[in-house]
C-alpha cells in the first residue's frame, strides 16, 4: 500500500511540474507576441503595441481567476448551452492527476494567448484603452463561455467536437475577435487608394519580428506538449514525443512551404510571408498533432503555411487591413486545422469539426462585434487622424520606442 502510495504522489508530482513547466513556455509567448507585433509596425507606435501586449497578459491572468475560469470548468452541467456564473477557480477536486492550481495558470495563459491575436489585427489605429476594456469582457465572459461549450464538458464536447490544443477554440477565437474589431475600425490611412490599389506598409524592425517568430514556435511546445496533461507514464510520455514531433514538424514545412510560394509568385524571399507561414503551420497542427504521422504534420503545416498567403492577398482586396496578418494565420489556418483533424483521426466526425468551428466564430464574432460596437459609441475606438500620424507612442505613452529615429511619414 505505501509503494502504491509512493507511486501515485510521485505520478501526481511529475505531471503537476509538466504542466506548470508547459503553462510557463506558453506564458512565454506573450513575449513572442510582442516582439513580432513590435517588429512588424512602424517605429512611431512600438511602444503602444508593447504596452497592450504586456497589459493584456495582467488582464487575462487576472479576470480568468477571478471569473473565466469557474465559467469555463466549475460546477457546470455536462452537455449544457449556460455556464454556471460564481467566482474563483473552485477547490481540488478528489483524483485528479495535477493541482488544481497548475490546471489554471495553464488554461490562463491559454487566454492570454487568444487575446494575444487580437492586438496585432487592431495595431496602429485604435486607442488603448478601448482595446483594454475589450480585454476584459473578451477574457472574462466571450472566450470561457465557448470554452465551457468545447474543453469544459458543454454540448460541443457531447457531440464529439475534437480540438487538442486550441486551433479553434484559442486560435481561431482570437481571430474571429479581431476580424470584428477591424471591420468596425476600418484601415490604417494610406493603406489602400481609392481605385483599390494596396501600398505595403512596411514593418520597423524585422529582426524583432523574426525573434518573436523564433520565441512563439519555442513555447509552443508547452502550447501543444502540455495539452497531453500528463507524462508520467509510458503511453502519455510517447504521446508527448509525436506532438513535439508533429508541432515542429509543421511549423517547418509551413515555413519552406511560403518560401517557396513567395519565390514563385514574387521572384523573391518575403521574410515577413515565411514567419506567418511557421506560425500558420502551428496553429493548424495545434488542433491534433498527436494523431498524425510525421509525413502527415509536414504536409498539414505545408498547407497551412501555403493557405495563410493566399488569405493575407484576399483580406487586403477587401481592403481588410491586419498589419501583422493574425486574422489569416490564427483565423483562416486555424479553421483549416479543426477541419483536417478527421483525415488522421478516425473518432473525429468532419460535419461536428464543421459544427464547432461555425458555432465558435458566431459566438466570439457576434459578442465581439457588439461589445466593440458599444465601445465605439462610448469612448470611441479609433484614434484621431493626427494620432495616428504622428503615432500613438506619444499620445497614449509618452515615450517613444525609438527616441532618436521615430518617424511621423
Amino acid at each position: 500500500m505505501e509503494l502504491l502510495t509512493s507511486v501515485s504522489e510521485l505520478r501526481y508530482a511529475l505531471d503537476t511540474l509538466f504542466l506548470l513547466l508547459s503553462g510557463a513556455l506558453v506564458m512565454w509567448m506573450a513575449a513572442g507576441f510582442a516582439m513580432l507585433e513590435a517588429g512588424l509596425v512602424r517605429s512611431k507606435n512600438t511602444t503602444e503595441i508593447l504596452t497592450k501586449n504586456f497589459c493584456l497578459y495582467a488582464i487575462a491572468c487576472t479576470t480568468y481567476l477571478l471569473v473565466g475560469y469557474n465559467i469555463m470548468y466549475v460546477d457546470n452541467t455536462s452537455g449544457g448551452w449556460i455556464p454556471s456564473f460564481d467566482f474563483l477557480i473552485g477547490t481540488q477536486a478528489e483524483g485528479s492527476g495535477h493541482s488544481l492550481a497548475s490546471d489554471f495558470f495553464f488554461q490562463a495563459v491559454f487566454v492570454a494567448t487568444a487575446m494575444s491575436v487580437v492586438s496585432g489585427a487592431v495595431a496602429e489605429r485604435m486607442k488603448l484603452w478601448s482595446f483594454l476594456a475589450f480585454s476584459v469582457v473578451l477574457t472574462a465572459l466571450i472566450y470561457p463561455v465557448e470554452g465551457y461549450w468545447t474543453w469544459g464538458g458543454g454540448f460541443l464536447s457531447e457531440m464529439g467536437f475534437s480540438d487538442f490544443a486550441g486551433s479553434g477554440i484559442v486560435h481561431m477565437a482570437g481571430a474571429s475577435a479581431a476580424l470584428a474589431g477591424v471591420l468596425l475600425l476600418g484601415a490604417r490611412k494610406g493603406k489602400y487608394g481609392k481605385n483599390g490599389q494596396i501600398y505595403p506598409i512596411q514593418g520597423s524592425n524585422l529582426p524583432l519580428a523574426t525573434l518573436g517568430t523564433f520565441i512563439l514556435w519555442f513555447g509552443w511546445f508547452g502550447f501543444n506538449g502540455g495539452s497531453q496533461l500528463m507524462v508520467s507514464d509510458v503511453e502519455n510520455a510517447n504521446a508527448v514525443g509525436v506532438v513535439f514531433l508533429n508541432t515542429n514538424a509543421a511549423a517547418a514545412a509551413g515555413a519552406l512551404f511560403a518560401l517557396v510560394i513567395c519565390k514563385l509568385t514574387w521572384g523573391k524571399a518575403d521574410l515577413t510571408m515565411v514567419l506567418n507561414g511557421a506560425l500558420a503551420g502551428l496553429v493548424a497542427i495545434t488542433a491534433d498533432p498527436a494523431s498524425p504521422s510525421p509525413l502527415v504534420a509536414v504536409l498539414i503545416g505545408g498547407m497551412a503555411g501555403s493557405l495563410v498567403i493566399g488569405s493575407i492577398l484576399l483580406l487586403d482586396k477587401f481592403k481588410i487591413d491586419d498589419p501583422v496578418g493574425a486574422i489569416s494565420v490564427h483565423g483562416t489556418c486555424g479553421l483549416f486545422g479543426l477541419l483536417v483533424v478527421p483525415l488522421s483521426n478516425p473518432e473525429a466526425i468532419f460535419s461536428v469539426q464543421l459544427l464547432g468551428a461555425g458555432v465558435i466564430f458566431s459566438w466570439v464574432f457576434g459578442g465581439s462585434f457588439v461589445v466593440w460596437g458599444i465601445l465605439k459609441m462610448t469612448m470611441g475606438i479609433r484614434v484621431g487622424e493626427e494620432e495616428e500620424a504622428e503615432g500613438m507612442d506619444s499620445h497614449d505613452c509618452g515615450v517613444d520606442a525609438y527616441p532618436e529615429f521615430v518617424s511621423v511619414k
